[in-house]
């Protein structure tokens, strides 16, 4: 079916307004953060019910058209491309908050939802939504539940999965499923809303999400700290999570620094380091600050702190979280190609040190720039293009880049991909990390909820 009967086929179903087939529309919502596949979906599709997803999934089905998901359009693994001719199901129009309870503590909002927005939703009613990352102005709920997305506040509040207690999904057959109903407790068999978080759409579409919400927390505060080393960034880690429960605690090297300074971000203090930590935690008394002082200087006592600073104040946190929230901003310049890799915490200096040897080794003319959520083990390993390079040589030599580095993370038994999802990009290597009777489960269960393959086609299986 050519493009222009695949729009025909939705547009009695959504109007004009919200069935584009016209050539910014398919760009816009046919792509995401990745480069490599170029946008060309058939049309785009807005719904704004329930009842018009499951119709639109449907109609897909009976004339065998594949559709796509888009939420905020910021995945890193090309979960959300639409390349080859597929209709977009773009949830913008889905974006309502459409209950809270303040006894359950928890919110139902639809999957357009931008999760800054529930953020601040939740603070006007007192509360917290945890999940937190560097699109969280743009990025969509659906999308996060897609992929279980993370961010810098793992360490303390877990994944996007442990904040969701009911789903409302679409399945690939067009059922609708209401799952778990946002009970805290439920032993009836088999959760399915366990299923679809981290499915990146490929059993079916998320309608509706009941989310659990956290107390505030009290009076934030962060170190920047600079360390000789990594194994050193390890000592501080375990240090301080000996006497003080942290709410973050991210990594950054050197190169990422100097990026982050040519954008205007203030340089923390006058000493070089090859590795810097920003922890966080909360101040909840004076007993706490000086816990956290003497920490600090037992850590400038054994060597693992060449220098730090401590916030005093609101604005000096946010300051200081700059130095690690601007880093993807300051080297998309550089197109760089992007690995989101996990091991277990206590694996992480090895497996660093070994990863950053075979890069530099094979590539010593390719910039490499590390940072991440170091607490819980999740290393974003960051390879910047020569100017010089061809986008399409450099991103063929990274292929290469990328096997040697999976061979390693399925050597630590680590993840190849700890919170960007798979998608198209990591799909080629999901052998890495999942075993061949795994995956074999997992094209099953994809049989069970999308018999006709129309659900994402092409990504994580």
């Amino acid at each position: 079916m050519n493009h222009s009967a695949v729009a025909d086929l939705f547009r009695p179903l959504l109007g004009d307004n919200r069935c584009l087939s016209d050539t910014d529309s398919c760009q816009r919502y046919g792509t995401d953060w990745t480069k490599v596949w170029a946008p060309a979906p058939s049309v785009v599709l807005l719904p704004e019910t329930v009842e018009e997803v499951q119709q639109i999934v449907r109609l897909a089905n009976e004339h065998g058209i594949a559709l796509v998901p888009s939420g905020g359009r910021t995945g890193l693994s090309a979960g959300a491309v639409a390349a080859h001719g597929e209709a977009v199901i773009a949830f913008d129009r889905m974006n309502k908050v459409l209950s809270f309870d303040a006894f359950d503590r928890a919110v139902t909002v639809q999957p357009g939802v931008i999760t800054q927005q529930l953020q601040e939703y939740a603070e006007a009613q007192g509360l917290f939504y945890p999940v937190d990352f560097a699109s969280a102005g743009s990025s969509q709920i659906g999308g996060n539940i897609g992929t279980n997305a993370g961010g810098i506040k793992v360490i303390r509040y877990g994944m996007t999965r442990d904040w969701i207690t009911g789903l409302k999904v679409v399945t690939g057959k067009g059922d609708l499923l209401d799952l778990n109903k946002g009970l805290i407790k439920n032993a009836t068999g088999y959760d399915f809303r366990h299923l679809f978080i981290g499915s990146e759409g490929t059993l079916g579409l998320v309608v509706e999400a009941t989310v659990k919400l956290a107390r505030q927390p009290k009076d934030l505060t962060a170190f920047v700290l600079g360390a000789p080393g990594f194994s050193e960034v390890m000592q501080v880690l375990h240090a301080f999570q000996q006497q003080i429960d942290l709410t973050a605690f991210e990594f950054f090297s050197d190169k990422a620094m100097q990026h982050v300074l040519a954008h205007g971000v203030p340089r923390p203090f006058d000493t070089d380091a090859p590795f810097y930590c920003l922890l966080e935690f909360e101040q909840l008394s004076e007993a706490t600050a000086d816990a956290a002082m003497a920490i600090f200087e037992h850590c400038v006592e054994q060597g693992w702190v060449l220098d730090g600073v401590m916030s005093q104040s609101l604005q000096q946190l946010e300051q200081l979280w700059q130095l690690r929230e601007r880093i993807s901003e300051s080297i998309a310049p550089h197109t760089p190609y992007k690995n989101d890799i996990s091991v277990t915490v206590s694996k992480v200096p090895a497996f660093v040190e070994e990863v950053d040897a075979v890069v530099q080794e094979a590539y010593p003319d390719f910039e490499i720039v590390w940072f991440g959520h170091i607490g819980d083990g999740n290393m974003h390993l960051n390879i910047l293009k020569p100017a010089a390079l061809a986008k399409e040589e450099f991103f063929a030599r990274c292929n290469n880049v990328s096997k040697w580095v999976f061979e390693i993370v399925q050597k630590y038994n680590g993840s190849i991909s700890a919170e960007h999802g798979v998608g198209m990009t990591k799909k080629p290597y999901l052998e890495y990390s999942r075993s061949p009777e795994e995956i074999a489960y997992m094209q099953a269960m994809k049989q069970i909820f999308d018999p006709n393959g129309i659900m994402n086609p092409g990504k994580l299986i």
